[in-house]
């Protein structure tokens, strides 16, 4: 943490008031020492932090401060997270210990400090990272506290990140993405989750989000006159009914319609269905289901429903306790709208998530939703995981966001990710049902165990003592517990084997009368193995055979290469192979300096045009590969391979072409198509053409186009004019990555 001026006395003041306004709000919840650990966190705080500021100048103890805020008043958190909020960072960043803190705090406030301390920058995937995380899981089974008041840590760190260089940004918005987002989602906390998500989006997309977000406010004002006209008519039937509510209409994240127009290919002006109307009823929970479902008769009355699109968490709830009713109806004009309904208490539950989850355990629906969630955490992080990058993936498979449910042939349900398979679902009932399963019928029809599950399914496993998981079920499954599982046994199986193999190989060097230790480490480099564990299991299935230990002799107790015979010395390899002509080179800047010290490529994945944000990604083996900060993979890499991302900016000048594919959508008119289109990029633009293939099928028509251009701003001209085109419905960019 970087060291500035001591808080001056103005500072202090606004300080003192800020914290101030978080006390009065909190006060009422305060029992017994409460108010007593709070004020002196705050003091410690100020203390510790005195001479330390954020990168935008301001005294840095307001972030800790601001942090607390959210955490009471965002997430509904309590006093005892709203004190260890206020302390989040000070064993990080300070000279105070964690045995301060549990001298002057106790052991419950000491406990979700020291998970927070460890919680602080473990995404870029090195080992020791990885390994911090997982004891920061560890915290999240005893006390989910510690993620939530991470969540409000990483959102204020998000709201206030234009101080940060953009390099900074594109990293954090990729942990961002890749846990953050998906975690808030799991724990039910969807206004952080479409925060994360609308933030990260302005970071790494910032083009295609100010489009939409000018876009939004110009039709503002229709927006909410066709809202009003939409709820008059039922206010006026639900307020015959005698109905306690009250409404809400809510804008469509600008990430969510992104997904929207990049999903169904379709231009801002086709997206219908930019906000949800929201019915909230004041009820008991005992009437929660039948009044919402009478409010839901009242609006399929008033408008015509599409029935394929009606969603029931009322009667099932999401896996993370959320419940709402969902239903799109066809308002005046004949525009989609979306309408949810849902009690007061559910509400409360999806705006709030686990937090929330809590004041209500005592109705039945919302009973043990986020247990069985932790259980399978659980599992995970106590099996073993050789590599960082694995557990990662494990524990991000268990943060889906679409879900199916299914059944036992009991009828008890089980709720899986979309996409679950057969084997997914033996495991998800019992490790031993998963390591042991022979055959698995689906609605009493045998099925492979790769099959994929649908809503509904049920289910039965047939089991066989002597059956052993296999490598390929590694493909057949996405949880992350079957695949922990599978990984747990095949390990163990191969340590098995491996013994064979050990013992098989300590006899051949015996038998040469060499010592196995002071040889063991050599043999495993000189055949190209990463452990000894490996070359014992490939001794064991004979992908290596100890007869090759035939090219040693033994001097002492150790093995030697025999001599080459002599003869004529083959002409030796170039040292150095002449350069690829990498196109581009001179223009890209990496970490400031010119790019030419690198053997750089564009990706292409991604095909970046001069002018458009970029990074670099240094690959294992394949030099420098220069990315779009929006590609397709953009996120994977920065979260898991943060160490290996370089800065990376485009020079002044643009002196070189760039391919890039576009996907044209329009209506099939027969007759002049591709010559319109062709016009408008060769002849009007002067654009060359590489590659085009069309395709048309009743009144529709999909085109593929290979184009080059000098930079972005040509690219926005050719899809403009290709836009205007009388039959073209849509354009969009495409890259390898989302075909």
């Amino acid at each position: 943490m970087p060291q500035g001026l001591a808080i001056n006395d103005v500072e202090k003041k606004e300080i003192n008031k800020v914290f101030q306004r978080l006390f009065r709000k909190i006060k009422p919840k305060l029992k017994d020492n409460d108010e007593e650990l709070l004020k002196k966190a705050f003091q410690l705080a100020v203390k510790a932090h005195d001479k330390q500021r954020r990168k935008s100048g301001e005294p840095y103890v307001l972030h800790p401060i601001e942090v607390a805020r959210i955490c009471h008043e965002e997430i509904g958190l309590g006093p005892t997270a709203v004190t260890s909020a206020i302390l989040h960072d000070v064993v990080e960043d300070t000279y105070v210990t964690l045995e301060d803190i549990s001298a002057l705090f106790g052991p419950k406030i000491t406990k979700i400090v020291d998970g927070l301390t460890k919680l602080d920058g473990l995404y870029n995937v090195e080992s020791p990272q990885a390994e911090n995380f997982k004891k920061v899981l560890s915290t999240l089974v005893e006390d989910v506290r510690v993620v939530l008041i991470k969540m409000a840590d990483r959102i204020h760190n998000l709201r206030t990140i234009d101080a940060m260089p953009k390099a900074k940004q594109l990293k954090i918005a990729a942990e961002t993405s890749y846990i953050y987002a998906p975690l808030a989602h799991r724990l039910g906390l969807y206004q952080l989750k479409t925060e994360f998500e609308d933030i990260c989006m302005r970071i790494t997309d910032t083009e295609f989000y100010e489009d939409i977000e000018t876009q939004l406010k110009e039709t503002e004002s229709d927006r909410s006159k066709y809202i009003r006209n939409f709820l008059r008519p039922l206010k006026s039937r639900l307020n015959e009914h005698n109905i306690q509510y009250r409404t809400t209409a809510r804008i469509k994240a600008i990430s969510s319609i992104a997904n929207k127009i990049r999903k169904k290919k379709i231009p801002f002006s086709q997206v219908y269905d930019l906000f949800a109307v929201r019915i909230m009823v004041d009820v008991d929970p005992s009437l929660e289901k039948s009044t919402c479902w009478q409010v839901y008769s009242v609006i399929t009355d008033t408008y015509t429903p599409i029935p394929e699109r009606l969603k029931d968490w009322i009667t099932t709830p999401k896996g993370n306790g959320y419940e709402s009713l969902h239903t799109t109806v066809i308002g005046p004009k004949g525009r989609f709208v979306e309408v949810q309904i849902r009690s007061e208490r559910m509400n409360d539950i999806a705006e709030r998530g686990f937090a929330a989850h809590w004041k209500y355990k005592e109705v039945k629906s919302n009973e043990n939703v986020f247990d069985k969630w932790l259980n399978n955490i659980r599992e995970i992080l106590d099996a073993n995981h050789s590599d960082a990058l694995e557990f990662l993936n494990d524990f991000k498979t268990n943060l889906f966001s679409e879900e199916i449910y299914v059944f036992t042939p009991n009828g008890d349900m089980r709720i899986l990710p979309k996409g679950a398979t057969a084997l997914d679902f033996a495991f998800e009932i019992h490790s031993d049902i998963g390591y042991h399963a022979t055959a698995i019928m689906v609605n009493n029809k045998l099925v492979p165990m790769g099959f994929k599950l649908s809503n509904g399914d049920q289910i039965s496993v047939t089991t066989k003592k002597n059956q052993k998981p296999k490598e390929e079920w590694l493909k057949m499954v996405v949880t992350g517990k079957a695949r922990s599982k599978i990984r747990s046994a095949m390990k163990e199986e191969r340590r098995k084997k491996g013994e064979l193999g050990k013992e098989a190989l300590m006899r051949k060097i015996k038998n040469m009368k060499a010592d196995f230790e002071e040889n063991i480490d050599m043999l495993v480099k000189h055949f190209g193995f990463t452990s000894r564990p490996d070359l014992y299991f490939a001794v064991s299935t004979e992908a290596f055979k100890v007869s090759e230990l035939k090219i040693f002799t033994v001097e002492g107790n150790k093995l030697v290469l025999k001599e080459e015979p002599k003869g004529d010395i083959a002409p030796k390899e170039e040292q150095t192979k002449t350069k690829a002509k990498f196109t581009n080179r001179s223009k890209i800047l990496v970490n400031g300096e010119s790019a030419d010290q690198y053997q750089f490529v564009l990706a292409q994945c991604c095909n970046p045009v001069h002018g458009e944000s970029i990074f670099g990604y240094l690959t294992a083996t394949k030099g420098l590969k220069i990315h779009r900060t929006n590609c397709a993979n953009a996120t994977h890499l920065m979260a898991n391979y943060g160490y290996r991302i370089l800065k990376a900016e485009w020079a002044d000048r643009a002196a070189s072409n760039f391919t890039v594919d576009l996907l044209i959508i329009g209506v099939d008119s027969g007759v002049g198509v591709i010559q319109g289109i062709t016009n408008a990029i060769s002849d009007r633009l002067g654009i060359n053409i590489r590659s085009f293939n069309i395709k048309g099928d009743e009144g529709y028509f999909e085109a593929r186009i290979s184009l080059v251009v000098l930079n972005k701003d040509q690219l926005n001209v050719v899809i403009k004019e290709i836009q205007a085109l009388e039959h073209v419905s849509n354009v969009t960019r495409i890259d390898k990555a989302s075909k």
